[in-house]
């Protein structure tokens, strides 16, 4: 094929790193020109410890962008005392980010899992209140599943009739986990009302209830069946048996959470942040500065499904038919249709909250080349696409990928 030369309007806008030395976040301010962004960390420039720190890995969340990322941006368009939108907040990234940086956050998400993440995540706790209610219901569950006679409660009905034995909760619960497994997840999450700091206490269970499912060690995104016998275990390179209790992730989550929360609260400013469990598309936006966000990609990933064991355990609201670009509806010319015009639908919306002139950074691995389209779609002027060479990838991956930093603005 041959190389046709590039458009002035598409040298103008398209930016490869002109250095070779990564951008180091804390660097950057509002002068530092976009063509001097080097976005390609490598492991060694940005270790895992930092791209995971504190809060941001208070639960696995596949398909969010890092925290630097973010911050880069945040540094050179926003200043403390602003408001950023994430109108697909997803894990809340964007909004603990902006928080640390002093910036007001606005975020929205159909997911109500996704929103009770970032809301433990963003909450201002009291750090001796929220460390005694952590160690006290780990208590009451042990007691509970684990005094003998006790046990027996599990398996009966509540004072309001409502059963939480196995038998009355979802066939999902009941193949998934192994019958100790849940007994104790149960006890846990039956002691959750009689807490203040709900939020967190929820996502301690939902992470312990990730790592107690029936599963293989390497497969804990999206496992497709239970696993129940003993098998080859890539990870470790061993046999390895189905995990049978939960009690041991419940524990050690809780220990987790709480260094990370004690580690947050030594960042974190007095911004404000709001989450909203909401559709965007449909959303009264309230007035911001800018936007800074990751939409899901078309028919990649299903976001309700990728965290189904908490919908089941929590029995949280399932408003996945609203999902834009979900995995379940594909990637034909019609999905992507309809995707472009959702989250075109979105921005117009974000656009109408922001003053002339307000910046939006949409992170994107457009490799259908949507985002074009977006941009004529939504009315927003394209002041430059930087790509980004993402080369670390979890799980078993090992594909080369690259995303997009669109740089839109209001015009």
């Amino acid at each position: 094929g041959i190389m046709l030369p590039l458009t002035n309007e598409e040298q103008r806008v398209v930016f490869y790193a002109t250095t070779d030395e990564p951008t180091i976040p804390s660097s950057v301010t509002p002068d530092t020109p976009l063509s001097e962004l080097n976005l390609n960390w490598r492991e060694r420039d940005l270790p895992e410890k930092l791209r995971t720190r504190h809060v941001h890995r208070l639960h696995p969340y596949l398909g969010k962008f890092i925290p630097q990322l973010v911050e880069v941006f945040l540094r050179k368009y926003f200043s403390p005392g602003q408001t950023v939108l994430d109108p697909f907040s997803g894990s809340g990234t964007t909004l603990v980010q902006a928080n640390e940086l002093g910036v007001n956050a606005i975020g929205y998400d159909v997911s109500a899992f996704n929103a009770l993440l970032a809301t433990a995540k963003t909450k201002h706790y009291d750090l001796k209140t929220v460390r005694q209610e952590i160690l006290d219901i780990l208590d009451a569950a042990r007691h509970a599943t684990q005094a003998g006679g006790l046990q027996l409660s599990l398996w009966s009905t509540n004072g309001n009739g409502n059963g939480h034995g196995p038998a009355a909760n979802s066939d999902y619960l009941q193949r998934w986990f192994a019958p100790q497994a849940l007994q104790e997840l149960l006890a846990y999450r039956d002691q959750i009302q009689n807490y203040r700091n709900q939020e967190i206490l929820k996502i301690i269970l939902s992470r312990s209830a990730r790592s107690a499912r029936l599963t293989t060690h390497f497969d804990l995104d999206f496992p497709k069946a239970p696993q129940t016998e003993p098998y080859w275990c890539y990870k470790h390179s061993r046999t390895c048996m189905p995990t049978t209790t939960a009690y041991q992730f419940l524990k050690h989550y809780s220990l987790d959470t709480m260094a990370r929360l004690e580690e947050f609260a030594g960042q974190r400013t007095n911004a404000t942040v709001i989450i909203k469990h909401e559709d965007s598309r449909l959303a009264d936006i309230p007035p911001i500065d800018g936007v800074i966000t990751s939409p899901p990609y078309v028919g990649l990933i299903d976001y309700h499904e990728q965290h189904r064991y908490a919908y089941e355990l929590l029995r949280l609201q399932d408003k996945s038919e609203s999902e834009i670009g979900a995995a379940k509806r594909g990637s034909s010319q019609k999905a992507q249709r309809t995707y472009q015009e959702s989250i075109a639908e979105v921005f117009r919306r974000a656009c109408g909250a922001m003053p002339a002139g307000g910046i939006l950074i949409v992170v994107a691995g457009d490799k259908f080349g949507l985002y074009d389209e977006i941009a004529r779609l939504c009315e927003v002027e394209v002041e430059a696409v930087l790509k980004r060479h993402v080369n670390r990838r979890t799980g078993r991956r090992a594909s080369e990928f690259y995303e997009s930093v669109f740089v839109w603005r209001k015009p």
